[in-house]
């Protein structure tokens, strides 16, 4: 299943990065995961949440730009060479990885989870199930967390 997620430009200074979650902490959204890349002037905040709609409005409402993307939440084995195993199955399907972060929690089978952003998500989603890797949902995700 696909997932929204939520990207935020901050400038790169102190604070910047507590204002979005002190905002979604207030409004009582849980962050299951999120992933901060950064470059000399700004950094990329990407999130996700339990309800992505109401964190978008309460981000938006503190006067941030939000931008919503769609990503793949794959399950992957957590032993050495899973992720590996998982992107050689990935690059058979022919599919680009622009980014991937982690999931910082498993399930109880033992698996992870890496949240990976395509160029195009609906086609990644269909090939990586065709070929035999597990995409989670949102509540998946969640069970992960207990």
């Amino acid at each position: 299943m696909k997932l929204q997620q939520l990207s935020l430009f901050l400038e790169n200074r102190p604070g910047q990065l507590r204002a979005p979650c002190e905002a979604l902490g207030r409004a009582g959204v849980d962050i299951l995961t999120m992933s901060l890349a950064d470059t000399a002037q700004f950094g990329i905040l990407r999130l996700i949440v339990k309800e992505w709609q109401r964190a978008k409005a309460v981000l938006e409402g503190a006067g941030m730009v939000v931008n919503v993307t769609e990503v793949l939440p794959i399950e992957v084995d957590d032993r050495p060479g899973g992720l590996a195993a998982a992107l050689a199955v990935i690059e058979e399907a022919g599919l680009g990885v622009e980014y991937m972060y982690a999931f910082a929690a498993r399930s109880a089978s033992g698996k992870a989870a890496i949240i990976f952003r395509f160029e195009n998500p609906d086609l990644a989603l269909g090939a990586v199930r065709a070929r035999g890797l597990r995409v989670l949902d949102g509540d998946e995700l969640v069970a992960m967390r207990t």
